[in-house]
């Protein structure tokens, strides 16, 4: 029985326990001797265990008490030291912190639907495409093949007209199935859903606001339900409003509709425009649905063998959809983020043993008056934690200021309606790592000290400069320095691949171009001659604006928007859409090219000649000369494109329609006025361009005036000058580059203070020495030559291993490098250089007071 009670004693510090233990034991012993029978004794132990308890509480907190007064003290006469620890801890917490924020939202929390693990999406799939768009026909089949799941819904994004509510307005809105918004788990929170009638062809229109548009134009009034609104011109009836946190397929959403497909939506296999979205039914795993789409697409390339050719069918979770080099980021992000924790836990470490050592004669007076090994680590442990606290505490203001701009990483598509904070989650996330970094990083120092505090402390002079405590101190530095070297490296190679991109010509000059948005709704404008009437009308007036130099019309901005791709036949032969055979369509209006800067290099330009009555034409690019023609004058050659044979009669300069990073298919330019009624509608010219000899931001609203004069209802959006399109290819790699090489710079000089700390901690307990080898004749650059030759043996032993792990780094890292390669030679020298530098300038004042040392001083200390 007593040994228990002993044990129960061990609740107590052990300060408490040597002055009191003995006479604890002995009182219990005289009480347990003094009762008898079961009851009593239950009772006495029942009593003594919660006085116990309670007692060993009070005197640990009594304990922590005078701890937490001596850290004040002691941190209060080294400002210097408390205020560098805590900015250590604060960056590698705050930087981490920050980090884990954005991943968290964006790579771990499920998204914001019931049963997000059986939500898929399904796509068609291509050599060299593994994610293309359905065709309506193969949806169909698709859909009704299947076994697999519980429910199949498609859609497709669009933008419309809101037009007789105030000012009007161009929207983001997505066209669905009756049974896509049921398979998400959701409903309105106002009105009701889709009714599988009301996307039958001739049904009277519908709509489903989103909460901001109900709040932004309809003032949150329940009363709108039933309301008619005019979407591009066709009246639709509002049935419901979707919640809050709703935004699917996108966080721009504005407004649902049902999805009509039409008898002849489903006569062309090749017209890929559908997303699919799918619910799994319980027990039926991923591989199983892929094989089971494959089986299916794999007769329906059989039954369909020209439009079908080589397409297969794709299956991946809907919360896998996120895009490869975004993911990619945020992990590199968090490895940069953590390797800033562990410099900063390194550094914190060094500071921790530099100053224990430093008061080690304290320590060893404390010890010859009575206190105990584990009285002085807890006590050195306190000052840590407190110390790792107070960092942490900074750090989560540092995380609040740098989330936002992480969350700049986060693409527009994910369905989500907040961005990232910092919530009980993150904060949770936060405390962990600050306790790691306080108890973890604390206690080798307190213990390593703690036990050479003995008499030889007390002794003038004694100084504790080498043996395995230096090594410890070394080995932290070469960590910081080979950590440094890797985040040096990686954001060296991430702006080698910025600056790469930036000297990328895009085919077009960007300097002085005003762009801005008009699609003309159906079934307004659904005649090519009603279309003309428009551009022609606004071209003229913009034309005659002081300063502008020529306007024009096109389809598809380069880079704004990407889509346009149409299959490329010869003498009559069969549609096929395969990576070769097909070309970037763009309708234009005359005087593009001259507009936007794109070179003519043979024959004509688009003119105000070709019209409708007149041979239909094409100008192409130089690429799509070179694939078809590449013997023969490309100049009067026909092809057919866009559903009409055309003769080749200019070739322009190639231009970098999907942007920067990515080599664009040929293109093909044709006559705006040389289409069908009615036929293919979405390829017609929405984009106006403005050069001008002077701002051109100046001219917007006279252009506001022009277009509301020539249609009153037709609203203007994405206004923008061509070069924020351009800049914005880049946007996304700045902001990498830029959180890459901020945190790569903390890492540098970290490590450069590691390397100065440490050299002027060896030189501070190796003075005698020093002293010792000045008396006995050595030079001044003897005693500089022995400094310089340790911190360069610090910074080699942390650039080599640093290298290797950089190259590997860099591999990983590799789809975010465009044409960088991962051992990019001029980048590794460079870090080395600069690493070679920082041991120079962190050798240098450890150096100097190195040299001042007085001999005779030095030698009178010891």
């Amino acid at each position: 029985m007593m040994r228990l009670y002993r044990a129960l004693l061990r609740l107590y510090p052990a300060s408490f326990r040597a002055e009191y233990g003995g006479e604890m034991c002995a009182v219990f012993a005289q009480r347990r001797r003094s009762v008898s029978g079961a009851l009593p004794t239950i009772l006495l132990w029942a009593n003594s265990i919660a006085d116990l308890i309670f007692n060993a509480a009070a005197a640990h907190w009594d304990v922590l008490r005078q701890d937490l007064r001596y850290t004040a003290r002691s941190l209060g006469r080294t400002p210097g030291f408390a205020l560098t620890a805590v900015l250590v801890v604060a960056l590698g917490v705050g930087a981490n912190t920050a980090a884990f924020s954005v991943a968290d939202f964006v790579l771990l929390r499920p998204l914001p639907f019931p049963e997000p693990d059986r939500l898929v999406k399904l796509w068609n799939r291509q050599p060299g495409y593994e994610r293309i768009e359905l065709s309506p026909p193969n949806y169909r089949d698709l859909k009704a093949a299947s076994s697999s799941f519980e429910a199949i819904g498609a859609y497709h994004g669009t933008s419309i007209n809101l037009v007789g509510q105030a000012n009007p307005e161009r929207l983001e809105a997505a066209a669905v199935t009756a049974d896509l918004l049921p398979i998400l788990g959701v409903q309105p929170a106002v009105g009701r859903l889709f009714t599988p009638a009301e996307a039958g062809e001739g049904a009277a229109g519908t709509v489903l606001l989103s909460w901001g548009l109900w709040q932004r134009r309809f003032g949150g009034d329940g009363g709108v339900l039933g309301q008619r609104i005019l979407l591009d011109g066709t009246p639709h009836v509002v049935i419901g409003v979707m919640p809050r946190e709703f935004l699917f397929p996108q966080r721009q959403i504005a407004l649902w509709m049902p999805l009509q497909l039409r008898p002849q939506d489903f006569e062309d296999r090749t017209n890929n425009y559908l997303y699919a979205v799918g619910k799994l039914k319980p027990g039926v795993s991923l591989g199983d649905a892929r094989a089971e789409m494959n089986v299916v697409a794999a007769r329906l390339e059989q039954e369909y063998p020209v439009e079908n050719k080589h397409v297969g069918a794709n299956v991946n979770l809907l919360s896998d959809e996120l895009p490869q080099q975004t993911r990619l980021l945020l992990l590199a992000l968090c490895g940069a983020a953590l390797c800033i924790l562990l410099i900063a836990c390194a550094n914190l470490a060094n500071l921790l043993l530099a100053r224990a050592v430093a008061r080690r004669k304290e320590l060893s007076l404390r010890t010859a008056l009575g206190a105990g090994r584990e009285r002085l680590v807890r006590q050195l442990m306190t000052e840590s934690v407190v110390l790792a606290v107070a960092g942490g505490s900074v750090g989560v203001l540092v995380a609040v200021a740098t989330v936002p701009l992480l969350a700049t990483l986060i693409p527009t598509t994910l369905p989500i309606s907040e961005g990232p904070s910092l919530d009980l989650r993150v904060l949770l996330f936060a405390g962990l790592i600050t306790g790691l970094t306080g108890v973890g990083f604390g206690v080798v120092p307190a213990l390593r000290v703690c036990r050479d505090a003995d008499f030889d402390g007390l002794r003038e002079g004694n100084r504790s400069g080498g043996g395995r405590k230096q090594r410890l101190r070394s080995a932290l530095v070469i960590t910081e320095v080979m950590v440094s070297v890797v985040l040096l490296v990686s954001a060296g190679l991430l702006l080698r691949a910025l600056w790469g991109l930036q000297a990328v010509d895009p085919g077009f000059r960007t300097e002085n171009v005003l762009t801005l948005r008009t699609v003309l709704p159906l079934p307004k404008y659904d005649s090519t001659a009603r279309r003309m009437d428009f551009y022609t009308r606004v071209l003229s007036e913009v034309r005659a604006l002081p300063g502008v130099t020529s306007a024009a019309y096109i389809s598809f901005l380069p880079m704004a928007m990407t889509g346009g791709i149409w299959p490329v036949i010869f003498n009559g032969e069969p549609a096929v859409r395969e990576a070769n055979r097909v070309a970037s369509l763009r309708y234009t209006t005359p005087g593009f090219f001259t507009t936007l800067g794109i070179p003519l290099r043979r024959g004509r330009e688009i003119t105000e000649a070709d019209r409708a009555d007149s041979p239909y034409v094409a100008v192409v690019s130089e690429s799509f000369a070179r694939q078809f023609w590449p013997f023969t004058d490309p100049i009067g050659q026909r092809f057919e494109f866009a559903l009409n044979e055309r003769t080749v009669v200019g070739v322009v300069g190639d231009v970098r329609v999907r942007g920067l990073e990515r080599t664009s298919e040929p293109q093909v330019y044709i006559p705006a006025t040389q289409v069908a009624d009615g036929s293919i509608v979405f390829y017609t010219p929405r984009d106006l361009v403005v050069r001008a000899s002077t701002d051109p931001a100046a001219l917007l609203p006279s252009i506001r005036q022009i277009v509301q004069r020539v249609d009153p209802e037709q609203p203007i959006s994405d206004v923008r000058m061509l070069e924020e399109i351009v800049a914005d290819q880049t946007a996304p790699r700045s902001v990498q580059a830029l959180l890459l090489g901020v945190l790569a710079a903390v890492a540098f000089l970290l490590a450069g203070v590691g390397i100065h700390g440490l050299l002027s901690f060896t030189v501070s307990n190796r003075s005698q020495e020093i002293g010792v080898r000045m008396a006995l004749g050595a030079r001044p650059r003897d005693i500089v030559s022995m400094v310089m030759r340790q911190g360069v043996r610090l910074a080699l032993a942390g650039v080599l291993p640093g290298v290797v792990l950089a190259y590997m780094s860099g591999r990983a890292l590799q789809a975010l490098l465009a044409s960088v390669q991962p051992g990019d030679a001029s980048t590794f020298v460079t870090v080395v250089g600069l690493c070679l530098l920082m041991t120079a300038v962190g050798c240098l004042f450890p150096t100097l007071r190195a040299v001042r040392v007085d001999p005779i001083s030095a030698m009178r200390a010891e």
